[in-house]
C-alpha cells in the first residue's frame, strides 16, 4: 500500500466518523442543526482531502470545499456534482459554530445527500478493485 493510499484511507475513515456524528445530530433536530451541519461539512472536507491525497495533489489547510473541489479538476476524478453544490455547507465549518442564530442553508436531508454522494464517490475512487482507474 502506498503512503498516499494509506493516508487517503485514514482520512476517509475520519470522514465516516463525521458522517456518523452528523446522523446522530441530524436525528436530534432543533438546536443540533449547526452541529449536524458542522459534521456534514467535515465529512465532505475530509473525503475530498482523502481523494486529493490519493491523487498526490497538494492542498492547503482549509475548510473551503470549493477550493478543494477545484484542485481535483484535471485529475480525472471529480465528484458527480458541481463545486457550487458545496457552497451552502461551508458556513457550517466556522461561521455557524460561533453564532447563536444559525441560518438553515440546507436541510438535514440535503446535507445527507451531499455527504453520501461524496463519501460513496471517494470510497469508489479508493477501491483497489476498481477498474479503469484514471
Amino acid at each position: 500500500m502506498t503512503p498516499q493510499l494509506e493516508e487517503a484511507l485514514r482520512l476517509l475513515r475520519l470522514a465516516e466518523r463525521d458522517r456518523g456524528a452528523f446522523e446522530v445530530l441530524a436525528a436530534a433536530g432543533g438546536d443540533a442543526h449547526a452541529a449536524a451541519g458542522f459534521h456534514a461539512q467535515q465529512a465532505v472536507e475530509k473525503a475530498l482531502k482523502a481523494l486529493l491525497c490519493f491523487r498526490d495533489i497538494d492542498f492547503p489547510r482549509t475548510h473551503d470545499l470549493e477550493s478543494l473541489f477545484s484542485r481535483l479538476a484535471g485529475s480525472g476524478a471529480s465528484p458527480p456534482y458541481s463545486a457550487s453544490r458545496l457552497r451552502p455547507l461551508m458556513p457550517y465549518a466556522v461561521d455557524f459554530r460561533y453564532d447563536d442564530e444559525v441560518i438553515h442553508l440546507l436541510t438535514e436531508d440535503a446535507m445527507r445527500d451531499v455527504v453520501t454522494e461524496t463519501l460513496d464517490f471517494v470510497a469508489g475512487e479508493l477501491d483497489p478493485n476498481r477498474e479503469n482507474r484514471s
